[in-house]
């Protein structure tokens, strides 16, 4: 067969070099972001929808990083803070006040969660207690006679004492059985690492720590390139790699990494700190190749049967910015850019196949579930395979109603129903939190630099000299 060698290699060298130009350029980050008025539409929106404590406890957590960034655990500020709580603080201590003085009300003394544990999920009212023991270190019960100290005692002892474990001491999630959920990290660990800091107890941060560390050795799956399973034993095992419950999971981890570096034990346990690094950057590099051409991830992120999920893309990409600001580590910037701008697009240059109408429930993906948080049986997929600005309300993005990812009322969409995993729901107020949260992650890093906004330039850049070479080394073998 007769081969044009000269028309070949000017068609590798076209391919060569788009594909070089294709590998070394970064598609320019707009400054798209939220106005003020939209933030605050959103935030409304999460107060009017959180009423489960794992909610609420989410929402408390992101009002901390949103409003009082000097007090959050995953800024630079030393721990523990001070007594004195800024203004900025009052709608979380407003938070913990509520949830304690319903507690209260129930006369039951002893060992006990702060408020009703959700049918039996153990896990998800310490997510609640980082508020509640700031309002206590703060000063808030001398004022309102609310016992803070008290509430936060009594959640701790149940937590340690009447929940089950496993034979190695994992915490279960649930108090009926022993059930291990990836949502656990976020609720439970940050809680104890805070009471250890703020107590002196250094036991407590090292149990923060060994949680996080059973929970990976039974959830993480190394099939799956270092994504989280969903839950582990119990009567409704999942074996998926539910998307938010990899961001829970990241999320939790990068708490309790901030809670111990900016701690009065930062330097005695360096090297619990360098595991929780590399154990968040395992579930990005696990996760991250399954993002979606739109910028989103699948509810289950391997599983490309199940609908596209907001919801888990925005902690994911909270988690990003995070890890880049407390441990220098910015391999997947350009892809939490990427979702940023997908999430905060206007309608009219988003590609997703989702639209800000639809803010009806809708039906299930091919993974089947029941209305309750509590028991379901749930997907169990299994893998297949810049430069920004701060954000800014003088900027002028598209009004609520043309934004690709809310509803005109500033609900985030599509999201997964937080009660039934499976299915695609309406409103999800942890998806508030999390476009709350991965607006402030993002809005820190800019304030800091924007570092590793390059990272991705330089490594596309390394994958097309390489990939050139290669095309090169065929040309001199035509030639010859």
């Amino acid at each position: 067969m007769f081969v044009n060698c000269s028309h070949l290699r000017s068609q590798l060298l076209l391919a060569a070099g788009g594909l070089f130009l294709a590998s070394t350029s970064f598609a320019p980050v707009h400054a798209q972001s939220l106005t003020n008025d939209q933030l605050d539409q959103v935030k409304a929106r999460l107060a009017e929808g959180a009423t489960h404590s794992w909610e609420i406890g989410t929402r408390a957590q992101a009002l901390i990083e949103s409003d009082t960034p000097s007090w959050s655990v995953l800024n630079s500020s030393s721990l523990p803070p001070s007594h004195s709580a800024p203004s900025s603080l009052d709608e979380v201590i407003s938070i913990a006040r509520s949830v304690v003085n319903n507690r209260t009300s129930s006369k039951i003394n002893g060992p006990q969660p702060l408020m009703d544990a959700n049918g039996g999920a153990a896990g998800d009212p310490p997510s609640i207690g980082v508020a509640v023991l700031l309002a206590n270190w703060t000063g808030a019960g001398s004022q309102d006679n609310v016992d803070y100290a008290g509430a936060a005692t009594d959640q701790l002892e149940y937590l340690l004492e009447k929940v089950p474990k496993t034979s190695d001491g994992a915490i279960s999630h649930r108090s009926e059985q022993v059930a291990l959920w990836s949502d656990f990290v976020y609720m439970v660990p940050p809680f104890l690492a805070y009471y250890g800091v703020l107590t002196q107890n250094q036991s407590l941060v090292q149990a923060a720590y060994d949680q996080c560390r059973l929970y990976r050795q039974y959830l993480v799956d190394d099939d799956a390139g270092g994504m989280w399973k969903h839950i582990a034993m119990g009567s409704t095992p999942d074996n998926g790699h539910w998307t938010t419950g990899n961001g829970w999971a990241a999320g939790g981890m990068l708490r309790v990494l901030g809670t111990i570096q900016h701690s009065q034990y930062s330097k005695s346990m360096k090297n619990q700190a360098n595991d929780l690094r590399d154990w968040v950057v395992e579930i990005h590099n696990g996760i991250y190749p399954h993002q979606q051409t739109t910028g989103l991830f699948k509810n289950y992120a391997d599983d490309s049967s199940t609908f596209e999920d907001a919801s888990g893309t925005a902690i994911l990409a909270s988690t990003v910015y995070r890890l880049a600001l407390l441990a220098g580590v910015h391999t997947h910037l350009p892809a939490a850019e990427k979702s940023r701008t997908a999430l905060f697009a206007p309608a009219s240059s988003s590609s997703s196949s989702s639209s800000s109408s639809s803010s009806s429930s809708s039906s299930s993906s091919s993974s089947s579930s029941s209305s309750s948080r509590s028991h379901f049986s749930s997907s169990t997929s299994t893998a297949p395979s810049s430069t920004s600005t701060a954000p800014s309300s003088s900027s002028t993005p598209s009004s609520p109603s043309t934004l690709a990812h809310f509803t005109s009322d500033m609900w985030l969409t599509p999201v997964v129903n937080p009660d039934s995993i499976g299915s695609q729901g309406s409103r999800s107020p942890e998806g508030q939190a999390f476009v709350v949260e991965m607006y402030a992650a993002y809005r820190d890093w800019v304030d800091a630099g924007s570092p590793g906004a390059n990272a991705g330039v330089r490594a596309r850049a390394a994958g097309g000299a390489v990939l050139l070479a290669f095309v090169c080394s065929v040309l001199l073998l035509f030639a010859a």
